[in-house]
């Protein structure tokens, strides 16, 4: 499996290069990494895109799908610049296997507690709303509600081809939901995939994961949701 990693930024040298250097710790055969913003470091299989964060606020859309469209892999990494692989990343997908639209692998928060990862939205407009509330950190072993799956912007996998169908709305910015509307739009066409045996880890302090894990009541509700 081959992969390009788009990271995002508006200037984070330090970390960078701590995401740089976990890439590089899997040892995959074939990768390149694509970074749009501000950034001054000279490493290999690096490629600078140069970004006028003056035309427009907080404009990831924009950045994520400049990555999209110079991609050499099929498999993109989009990645926010605070978010590095843990180690075994790279075999994990191997195991996974190359037979996916949209992946989502576990995301881990500064603080060792689970991320949004696997997550629902809160708000589909059926009957779960009325249950689910903010407890939407589904175990990673509920897999038939991909139609009602949120992929939180800041890191997820998926193939060139279905985000050249689906770009990012460049009408939105960071914190106006436009991870959200991307989600409810690819997932009527495609199943989101969920791989536990690949991690990533959040760098920095104060990420909010917004979202709760359900009790074991809820979990069973949603065993049986169709």
């Amino acid at each position: 499996m081959d992969f390009t990693f788009g990271i995002i930024t508006g200037g984070n040298d330090d970390m960078i290069n701590t995401i740089i250097d976990s890439i590089e710790r899997e040892e995959i055969p074939n990768y390149e990494i694509i970074i749009v913003g501000k950034c001054d470091l000279d490493r290999e299989n690096c490629t600078i895109i140069p970004f006028d964060e003056t035309i427009k606020r907080a404009w990831i859309t924009r950045k994520k799908n400049v990555i999209t469209n110079i991609a050499k892999y099929e498999n993109i990494v989009y990645l926010h610049d605070y978010i590095s692989l843990i180690e075994g990343w790279y075999e994990g997908q191997l195991e996974a296997g190359n037979e996916f639209k949209v992946r989502m692998d576990k995301i881990r928060n500064f603080n060792g507690e689970r991320f949004r990862d696997w997550c629902l939205w809160c708000h589909n407009g059926n009957e779960m709303d009325s249950f689910i509330g903010r407890d939407c950190l589904i175990p990673y072993d509920i897999t038939h509600l991909s139609k009602y799956i949120y992929i939180s912007g800041s890191y997820w996998v998926a193939k060139r081809d279905v985000m050249l169908e689906f770009p990012l709305n460049e009408k939105l910015g960071w914190g106006e939901g436009e991870d959200v509307q991307w989600s409810k739009e690819v997932r009527v066409k495609y199943d989101f995939n969920m791989n536990v045996n690949s991690s990533v880890q959040i760098m920095k302090r104060g990420k909010d994961r917004v979202f709760n894990e359900p009790n074991t009541d809820k979990i069973n509700a949603l065993k049986g949701f169709v």
